[in-house]
């Protein structure tokens, strides 16, 4: 099949909006080293197109924020099917969620669209590379979130065993009464120990403490 830089960078472009497809594909024929090979006009299409074009493409720039479509599952089930394929976000959505799923999913790189053209032809030329490339601005989201996972580890660390078993059982969906019974002490002390957590981990309800639990693998999703 050869490499990017022998037959230049064949590209599968995934949006849903008929204007961001054309003017992608008017920006990109710009360039000679880049090659448009296809579209994906909506997200339940994208693995079987993906499928088509296999043979033919090295990136697959994916609009991920698609009606219908389950972006992180869909990077996953690329990334299982097809490994050599290389993925680029290109997206309007910078939230700290979106940007952090996408990632842990394995796409490749991460780029906004009203980002500028130049930033557009970095991604793909670095990410085609074999590189992981990140505007700017979402390295600055993601950098805030690793920050913020480091700090929370080390809050972490100020729970005591009893207090960690408590939350493992908040994040399993297990209720006050619940907990006291598995962990044979009374119901006020199992929300005394939920205040302690609060405190300690700067929480205010369950649902944070829930979203706490599965964010450090305290339990795990299945």
């Amino acid at each position: 099949m050869g490499t990017p830089e022998q037959h230049g960078i064949r590209v599968l472009i995934a949006d849903d909006h008929p204007v961001v497809r054309a003017g992608l594909q008017a920006l990109l024929q710009t360039r000679n080293d880049i090659h448009v090979v296809g579209e994906i006009t909506c997200g339940k299409d994208v693995l079987t197109a993906v499928a088509q074009h296999a043979h033919s493409l090295d990136l697959l720039i994916l609009d991920a924020h698609m009606p219908d479509f389950n972006p992180v599952k869909a990077v996953r089930e690329i990334r299982a099917q097809f490994p050599a394929l290389r993925i680029l976000i290109l997206s309007s959505y910078d939230d700290r969620e979106y940007v952090t799923g996408l990632l842990n999913a394995g796409v490749h790189g991460y780029v906004l669209k009203d980002e500028p053209p130049a930033t557009l032809f970095a991604a793909i030329r670095t990410v085609a590379e074999g590189e992981m490339y990140l505007s700017p601005r979402i390295a600055r989201v993601y950098v805030r979130h690793q920050r913020r996972l480091m700090n929370e580890r080390d809050l972490l660390l100020e729970l005591t065993d009893r207090e960690l078993e408590v939350l493992r059982l908040v994040g399993k969906g297990y209720d006050n009464h619940e907990i006291a019974r598995m962990l044979t002490i009374s119901y006020e002390t199992v929300k005394n120990h939920l205040r302690n957590i609060y405190s300690k981990l700067g929480l205010t309800n369950r649902y944070q403490a829930i979203v706490f639990a599965f964010r450090h693998n305290i339990v795990e999703l299945d």
